[in-house]
């Protein structure tokens, strides 16, 4: 058993030094593996990254109330008297004064300018009642000021002006026929929020004709357990019948969504660039073999077994696939780790997002590499460990 370690250890040995008297070829399978892994990991950093954003926004102890069977805010409605049916339900919490903490909403779609691409995109309006901004975790002014009430003033998320033009602080942006001051920029702890445009929700709803409805209904629980006495209250009062659910689970739904689609379309480009990694890798362990005939048939001879043979090959192949899996995780990290974005969401709206790539997402880039490498040296392996030692001596 010593022995065949020590040869498993010294055919190894031997075909790793040898890698770079095939530098070039070699060099090709380490690049065309690190490219697949590049490809795997931005998807996923961007799955990862949007994910974050949207599902994290959300509060257990905020219930959001939506019309019955709508998916997003802008296919809901809820009229006047469901809002006030609503205040009036149970483990809504009251503030100092009293009064229900809820925020009746209207979210609209204007139009936004793209800062890179200077291409037109669906911006979220979102008119929001006096108690908007405090049912919103982490909800800070940082430049300017709050949009008065009664005003045509909006204030805008900051990820929102990183991306679009013509929402400076003082600039004044059209929306259909009615021009609006930007007046604040305001900080959401890097949640879904800052992807939004904010405004007074009665001056919203009366300049785009939407006097008697919202859309949704923001309302502060007494705490998480409240949910299910709201949930019960909609649905035994034949008035409300309306769809009670968390902050946290809305968004969690939303997030799922657009992350699913974003993998199902990475996931099928890095297998189809795996492939072709994978004939690189093939070619690359095939020539190795061809070149090493005669030394592996004088190994025979001496009293080397097959199975060193088809260790060290293999070994040689994984070693260039996890090369080439590593750097193409650091490629990714340096390149893509970070960098702002915006996609459509739930709402189609466009949602500004950071990249993000965690330890988990590049084991699975290497986890990948290495699969590629274990496939394209297995049969180069085989054909190693199996070659005649006459073949080999005359090759």
């Amino acid at each position: 058993m010593r022995s065949l370690l020590l040869q498993v250890m010294a055919v190894t040995s031997i075909n790793l030094r040898s890698i770079g008297q095939r530098r070039w070829l070699s060099l090709s399978t380490v690049i065309a593996v690190a490219l697949v892994v590049i490809v795997l990991l931005a998807f996923l950093a961007m799955a990862n990254g949007f994910q974050r954003t949207i599902a994290g926004s959300g509060a257990d102890d905020i219930a959001i109330v939506l019309r019955a069977g709508s998916q997003a805010e802008i296919n809901s409605t809820v009229t006047r008297d469901q809002v006030r049916l609503i205040e009036e339900g149970p483990g809504i919490a009251r503030g100092s004064d009293g009064k229900p903490m809820t925020s009746p909403e209207l979210y609209l779609v204007v139009d936004g300018l793209k800062r890179s691409t200077r291409t037109k995109a669906n911006l979220p309006l979102r008119g929001i009642g006096e108690q908007g901004a405090t049912l919103r975790k982490g909800v800070a002014v940082t430049s300017g000021r709050m949009f008065g009430r009664g005003s045509n003033e909006v204030v805008v998320g900051k990820a929102l002006l990183r991306q679009f033009e013509g929402f400076d602080l003082g600039s004044t942006v059209s929306f259909g026929a009615t021009r609006w001051t930007v007046v604040g920029v305001f900080d959401a702890g890097g949640s879904v929020f800052e992807s939004e445009i904010w405004a007074d929700l009665p001056v919203v709803q009366s300049l785009f004709n939407r006097n008697n409805i919202v859309q949704t209904v923001r309302a502060r629980l007494t705490g998480p357990a409240a949910l299910n006495e709201l949930k019960s209250y909609s649905d035994n009062d034949p008035r409300l019948k309306l769809d009670v659910k968390s902050e946290a689970a809305y968004f969690a739904e939303q997030a799922s969504q657009t992350s699913d689609l974003i993998q199902k379309l990475g996931w099928p480009l890095a297998i189809a660039m795996a492939l072709g990694a994978l004939a690189g890798a093939l070619n690359t362990m095939y020539s190795s073999v061809a070149a090493r005939a005669t030394e592996i048939a004088t190994l025979r001879a001496i009293g080397f077994g097959g199975f060193p043979a088809f260790v060290g090959t293999l070994a040689e192949s994984l070693s260039l696939a996890a090369i080439g899996g590593l750097l193409g995780a650091a490629a990714t990290y340096l390149i893509f780790d970070g960098v702002t974005a915006s996609t459509l969401g739930g709402n189609f709206t466009q949602v500004v997002f950071d990249f993000k790539l965690s330890g988990w997402l590049i084991a699975e880039g290497v986890a990948l590499a290495l699969i590629v490498g274990l496939v394209g040296g297995l049969f180069p392996a085989i054909r190693a460990a199996r070659m005649p030692i006459v073949a080999g001596l005359y090759a």
